[in-house]
């Protein structure tokens, strides 16, 4: 039984993280709000792999394609004990690696990312090793919306399908913005099931908030194909000032500035948090 008040719980945690790092140099915001509770679940229900077994042969492969929303993938590697919550601390600091995409000088992450529209590729020559070597390890990748404008993207899907990348699971944090406006006014995604469906993908979609709604969509993949899971998602979720709020691409803040919008996360994470028995801390 998936334990979803825990899952909440980290969550809450995450986003904390995620605003300290606001402080001084500045973070994408409110994309790393988006994604926070889908990188939560899986690494905390999906993934194989721990603290432990960062090197392991028999790891599963996560991928943060839209690297710039790296302060979820960062505090949610600290809080599950990967490295120290401490060194969060040393965000943007020229002493650590802690900086704007992720950097495989931190302990959990496996791949550089920089330019949008890459790792999809990259994470396609890992299934094809591990499909190789007859290994069973499952290779995700986390993209972007907005990042599916890059035609690099769509020849990638065009390659797994045709390889069948049955190892192979896209999930995609459809918040409907990129940048400083709507995806759907730049341009146009949609219908995007259907446009992976007519690749030749396993195809759902899901809320990217609910847990008991990603438990269902990871259970239901099937087999034979890459799979596509689409995730709706709010930018800036959890801050009610941030929410779909298109000039609040990227945020930097000061201390008191970032206490403002912690206060407005607790305020707005109670309500779900009591819902299910929870306080906010």
């Amino acid at each position: 039984m998936t334990d979803y008040a825990r899952l909440a719980q980290l969550s809450l945690s995450v986003r904390e993280d995620i605003v300290r790092m606001t402080i001084g140099g500045g973070c994408f915001l409110g994309a790393s709000l988006s994604c926070t509770d889908l990188i939560v679940f899986l690494y905390s229900c999906i993934l194989n792999i721990d603290p432990s077994s960062t090197r392991s042969p028999d790891r599963d492969f996560f991928l943060l394609s839209k690297g710039h929303d790296v302060p979820a993938l960062y505090a949610t590697l600290a809080e599950l004990g990967f490295f120290s919550r401490e060194r969060l601390a040393n965000h943007l600091n020229p002493r650590d690696s802690l900086y704007w995409h992720p950097n495989t000088n931190i302990p959990g992450v496996e791949f550089h990312s920089g330019s949008l529209g890459h790792l999809l590729s990259v994470a396609i020559g890992i299934a094809i090793d591990t499909k190789l070597q007859g290994a069973k390890n499952k290779i995700y990748v986390l993209l972007g919306d907005g990042e599916l404008n890059e035609g690099s993207v769509w020849e990638a899907c065009l390659t797994a399908r045709a390889l069948q990348l049955e190892n192979l699971v896209v999930i995609i944090d459809r918040n409907e913005f990129q940048a400083n406006m709507r995806t759907e006014e730049l341009i146009p995604l949609e219908p995007l099931e259907s446009k992976f469906d007519s690749f030749g993908w396993n195809v759902d979609s899901f809320d990217g908030h609910s847990f008991p709604e990603m438990d269902r969509a990871f259970k239901e993949i099937r087999i034979a194909r890459p799979t596509a899971l689409i995730a709706h998602t709010v930018r800036g979720k959890g801050i009610p000032s941030l929410q779909r709020n298109v000039k609040r691409w990227f945020v930097k803040c000061t201390q008191e500035e970032a206490q403002q919008l912690m206060d407005e996360l607790h305020g707005g994470s109670s309500a779900a948090l009591n819902g299910i028995g929870l306080v906010a801390r």
